[in-house]
């Protein structure tokens, strides 16, 4: 049993269960989706489809990341000790996983509409590619953006059975909040990442980097409040936009001296800008009916 539990406690460490702002970021633009899309609540067949399948496509996102990175992440602080890095969890057992909790993630998703399940599959496509892009990219977080959106797309996709305009500008705001919190997530290992030769926006924006983060984040906000403020409006939609607001204000505060703390506590308390949109939407669609 202990040995059993071992392994447990390996695979959850692998994908990063202790760490749920990874998939946290995910869902909320989801979920935003979703409801815009549903012109209200969605129904709990497709809020347990989408959650579920995110904190699934997340795990094996780790799984694919960890592979790929294997040989860096040994020369990076934060890093070094991860299951496969160190040898704990082989490749094959860890392709194994991803594999497996990709396939769980599809059979959700073949619950719902044909049109969302065929967006599924570029969706896994990109998942498995970004890590590698890394290698060649000057900015991989956008790439990770593409990746991470098409959770919006398939939202519409399963809802609607297309993907309107209004998914669009929705997927370019979000594609714009990834660039920021993924970019002061690579300030924390730009040191380590410039030694061994990895690619990321953080080293390519160089002493432009916070005003990019500042940049992408304010770019979102505006995008998110033009496109939903026609189909939801009011008070509850303000309050989240402000909130959200006072938030990238906050990581301003957080990142401007480039510290690995500061910028490892903005990355980590990013996904409460999503939050607090999601919330702004949810209670605006709730008392307007």
């Amino acid at each position: 049993m202990s040995s059993s539990r071992s392994r447990l406690s390996l695979y959850l460490d692998l994908i990063r269960f202790d760490r749920p702002a990874g998939w946290l970021v995910l869902v909320w633009p989801t979920l935003v989706a979703l409801w815009v899309a549903a012109d209200g609540f969605p129904g709990w067949h497709l809020l347990a489809v989408f959650v579920a399948g995110t904190v699934l496509m997340r795990s094996a996102g780790c799984c694919i990341n960890d592979i790929a990175d294997r040989d860096f992440d040994r020369h990076v602080k934060r890093t070094a000790h991860r299951p496969i890095t160190s040898g704990q969890i082989g490749v094959k057992e860890a392709a194994l996983l991803g594999a497996a909790l990709a396939l769980f993630s599809f059979g959700l998703v073949l619950t719902t509409r044909w049109e969302a399940v065929a967006w599924s599959v570029p969706a896994v496509l990109f998942t498995i590619l970004y890590p590698f892009t890394k290698r060649f990219f000057a900015m991989p977080q956008a790439f990770l953006g593409l990746a991470f959106n098409f959770g919006i797309v398939i939202a519409f996709a399963a809802v609607r059975g297309e993907v309107t305009a209004t998914a669009w500008v929705l997927w370019l705001a979000n594609l714009f909040l990834v660039l920021a919190y993924d970019t002061e997530y690579a300030m924390v290992d730009r040191d380590d990442d410039l030694k061994i030769g990895m690619k990321t926006s953080a080293i390519t924006l160089g002493r432009f980097d916070v005003a990019g983060v500042m940049l992408c984040f304010v770019l979102c906000l505006v995008l998110t409040a033009w496109v939903l403020w026609p189909r939801v409006g009011g008070w509850p939609f303000a309050l989240g936009l402000a909130a959200a607001a006072a938030q990238v204000a906050w990581h301003y505060t957080l990142i401007r001296g480039r510290t690995r703390e500061g910028c490892f506590t903005a990355f980590s308390k990013s996904h409460w800008i999503g939050a607090a949109l999601f919330a702004g939407v949810a209670l605006g669609y709730l008392l307007r009916y």
